[in-house]
């Protein structure tokens, strides 16, 4: 079973990370000061999430030392940051990041045969069936076979899981890891009050450390973001507990098949190291 904080035992690796999470604190410490100061701006878009941590080279990995694809997925609250350390692994990791949201949603797009069957139940009121989303799952990692991923929004079930387990058995490629983010529930409900979200590419800023950079405007389409009506602390916490009621079943899950790993913080700069050097004990 892996151990809740996965860390490197090297004296070098130590140091490393030391300085690492040193220098990670001292620019959030730079960037919260620029933004707290400063109103949002086209010139001030600088963000305390979406840092890249200076101490972490940015060559990225590309081969792991089992000589096999990595397969991995990420967990996590809503808001709890499963979007900014996907970018971030992404940055230095020769990793594939998949959304299960922006599967479901390109598929709608292009009107795939698919597409078309979860664009019926979106259009009913009803949820999208765990057949829709496994067939969704299973085009999609066929266009990426031999690659390393990792996999945002799915599964969400032990239905889906056992679906994805059936799936990659077919190639004997099994789950390597499952990467779970903790996140204090005060912090996540203080971030989503401040989301918007463009909705048809599922883009998501927020005003304290991701605003966009004209107040209310997408930064890549030009159009208005929105904010969830949902997006209030009441509503957020009869979600949140829905989300634990689902994800704990699958925690326990990954957990008893020796493949969880889960790292706390209050913020990405935080989480992120611990992640980096998990992965960095994973690839040459």
């Amino acid at each position: 079973m892996l151990p809740r904080l996965i860390g490197r035992s090297s004296g070098s690796t130590t140091r490393s990370a030391l300085l690492l999470s040193s220098q990670d604190t001292q620019l959030s410490r730079r960037r919260q000061s620029s933004i707290s100061s400063t109103t949002p701006t086209a010139e001030n878009t600088n963000t305390v999430e979406s840092t890249v941590p200076l101490s972490i080279p940015q060559l990225r990995r590309t081969t792991t030392r089992s000589g096999t694809p990595l397969r991995m997925l990420i967990l996590g609250a809503p808001g709890a940051g499963k979007g900014t350390q996907s970018s971030r692994i992404r940055k230095h990791f020769d990793i594939t990041a998949i959304s299960s949201g922006d599967i479901l949603r390109r598929n709608i797009a292009e009107q795939t045969a698919a597409g078309k069957k979860a664009q019926a139940a979106v259009a009913q009121g009803t949820l999208v069936s765990d057949d829709i989303i496994v067939e969704l799952i299973r085009n999609e990692l066929d266009t990426i076979e031999g690659s390393n991923w990792l996999l945002d929004g799915f599964p969400r079930s032990i239905t889906q899981a056992r679906a994805l387990d059936a799936m990659l058995a077919a190639t004997n490629q099994p789950l390597d890891a499952v990467v779970n983010l903790v996140v204090p529930e005060s912090v996540i409900l203080q971030r989503v009050v401040e989301r918007y979200v463009h909705v048809p590419s599922g883009r998501v800023y927020n005003l304290s450390y991701n605003p966009p950079k004209i107040a209310g405007i997408d930064d890549v389409t030009g159009e208005p973001l929105e904010h969830r009506p949902d997006d209030n602390p009441e509503s957020f916490r009869r979600r949140l507990e829905q989300y634990h009621g689902l994800t704990k079943p699958l925690l326990e899950y990954y957990r008893s098949a020796g493949v969880l790993a889960s790292f706390p913080g209050e913020t990405s700069d935080i989480i992120f190291p611990q992640i980096h050097s998990y992965l960095d004990d994973r690839f040459d």
